[in-house]
């Protein structure tokens, strides 16, 4: 049977391929990038990822962490298999925990240009809606219900940046929404 033609041949080096690229490439692909920092700081290169969770307390397979009872077929009774996992890095845990518990800051807000025409339409024209829909300014011919309801999110977004707007005014009466 023939062979192949480049079988018996030398290997050469090839002086094109950058090899401190293919290492990092390979690096990357093994050792991810851990997005959590608790986690991250408390990773061991050296073991396994099904190990440094097990260390953390945290689950790799779910499915084995959670005790599922099972039935025999002999008795009624049904037996828990328990876990036999020894947390040795709680700190992780309770890091988690304590960043879950604080409450969700609202990261929701407009653009200074929709802002800048909400404050236009208010100073222009007060709550009369309709005059702000003939607006000249109104470029996008927004409706009196699509203007008011962008006033009502720039309200929501920004309460204290509206209120001190409207008192700057000096509006007589509150906007109605």
């Amino acid at each position: 049977m023939p062979k192949a033609k480049k079988s018996g041949r030398k290997k050469k080096y090839n002086y094109e391929q950058d090899r401190k690229k293919l290492k990092k490439k390979l690096l990357k692909k093994y050792n991810p990038r851990i997005e959590n920092p608790q986690i991250r700081n408390a990773w061991d290169n050296r073991k396994t990822m099904a190990r440094n969770l097990q260390d953390m307390g945290l689950a790799f397979d779910p499915n084995r962490s959670l005790p599922l009872k099972k039935a025999s077929f002999f008795s009624g009774e049904t037996e828990a298999k328990p876990s036999g996992s020894i947390v040795i890095k709680p700190y992780v845990l309770n890091q988690l925990e304590q960043e879950a518990s604080l409450p969700e800051k609202d990261s929701k807000t407009l653009s200074s240009d929709l802002i800048e025409y909400v404050q236009h339409m208010i100073r222009e024209h007060g709550d009369n809606y309709k005059a702000m829909a003939r607006d000249e300014k109104n470029y996008y011919q927004d409706t009196p219900k699509q203007i008011r309801r962008k006033v009502g999110e720039y309200r929501r977004c920004h309460p204290e940046q509206f209120n001190t707007f409207v008192e700057s005014l000096g509006l007589s009466r509150p906007m109605d929404l």
